[in-house]
């Protein structure tokens, strides 16, 4: 890697504007930003192209996808891993935080089980410094699951985990307030019958009732005593954002409802969304629109859940629809903001003496932005 690069007639997105210009990249850094095309010869030209800073995914389970390619089908590990961290670093995305979920409540389900291959491969992956983008975990906590407490506590541990979330997708409430949504997601999820179903739903509903309270309340203590952020999920009224709040979370991951989201706003949590859902026009389980509050202003952040791509297109889709082409306030719902909700100051923006993350991206004639070049720390990496 060249002791400075400059990268030049880009269409810089910066936290507040969008202009013509060049940026010096130095010692991982980024050590000069300035409007016009540089005369220098060794700059790079980039044709006009949009410059972003490099994109911060807060919540993606992608890397289940190449764990377990198909039913059944156990994929090695580290394999698996730098499949995942080509295609995130495809889309643009220089940090995740790849989501593990504890609390397996599929009931021909093996999670739990391949926690410890996952872990194991992503950590030795980045430290071996195989991986192009930069990887963090994020535990997920299904609340209603007898075990989830105990093995929290066993893999919290882990310096690589930087957030953790807390969620109850037991029937009736949040994400299923109908139970009808819960019976069409669940059955065709997990492929089970009428009779299985009914199962399904007594055990979850009565393992909510004992375990969600209390383990929320001690997942959440551990957590903040470590400085860990930590993030909600689902709230669906201002009763579960008021709570969220008194426990002291920072994010709250999807909330289902106007009502919730305005109640995050007042209360200083950081709202998080997926690009899928902006992407696709809205929610495939029929809650509110990811679009529609940003248009209200209620949008903090969007996350790609389970599409790396989404996260870049939706910003795109965004900016639009909202701020007529201008991505300013969209990129920073993919950038700045997760990286600060995160506890990260040193990324996330186009500005000087932060790491040089960035992604040069063009339009298709369609408006679909299409990843050109990635640089993590000044070193191309895609």
């Amino acid at each position: 890697m060249p002791a400075e690069q400059i990268l030049s007639n880009a269409r810089l997105v910066t936290a507040d504007r969008m202009f013509l210009g060049s940026v010096v990249l130095r010692d991982g850094l980024i050590a000069d930003i300035a409007e016009g095309r540089s005369q220098l010869p060794q700059a790079q030209d980039l044709d006009g192209d949009f410059l972003l800073p490099g994109l911060v995914e807060l919540h993606t389970d992608n890397l289940e996808k190449h764990m377990t390619p198909r039913p059944g089908v156990d994929w090695p590990s580290t394999s698996a891993v730098l499949s995942h961290d080509a295609q995130i670093i495809a889309a643009g995305i220089t940090t995740v935080f790849d989501a593990v979920s504890i609390g397996d409540v599929n009931p021909k389900g093996n999670r739990m089980q391949k926690l410890p291959a996952m872990l194991n491969a992503i950590a030795s992956a980045e430290s071996a410094g195989l991986t192009r983008a930069e990887h963090r975990l994020h535990l997920r906590c299904e609340l209603c699951h007898p075990d989830t407490l105990s093995v929290f506590r066993d893999l919290v541990e882990n310096p690589l985990v930087q957030l953790v979330s807390v969620m109850d997708h037991s029937p009736g409430q949040r994400q299923f307030v109908l139970e009808s949504k819960y019976r069409e997601y669940y059955m065709g999820k997990y492929h089970l019958n009428d009779e299985t179903m009914d199962a399904f739903i007594k055990l979850q509903m009565a393992n909510s009732k004992e375990y969600s309270d209390r383990y929320r309340a001690a997942i959440v203590e551990h957590c903040l005593a470590r400085g860990l952020s930590v993030a909600s999920h689902d709230d669906a009224t201002l009763a579960h954002v008021e709570e969220s709040a008194r426990y002291g979370m920072t994010i709250a991951e999807f909330p289902t409802t106007l009502e919730a989201a305005r109640g995050c706003q007042e209360l200083n949590m950081k709202v998080l969304m997926g690009a899928p859902n902006v992407v696709r026009g809205g929610s495939h389980s029929g809650n509110v629109a990811a679009a529609g509050l940003a248009a209200e202003g209620l949008l903090d952040i969007l996350s790609s859940d389970y599409y790396p791509a989404s996260l870049l297109q939706a910003a795109f889709v965004l900016a639009d629809q909202q701020d007529g082409g201008d991505l300013s306030r969209a990129v920073k719902m993919i950038s700045l903001a997760p990286a600060h909700a995160a506890g990260l100051s040193d990324r996330g923006e186009i500005a000087i003496g932060l790491r040089a993350d960035l992604v040069q991206a063009k339009k298709s004639r369609d408006g679909l932005p299409v990843v050109q070049q990635v640089w993590r720390q000044a070193k191309r990496v895609f």
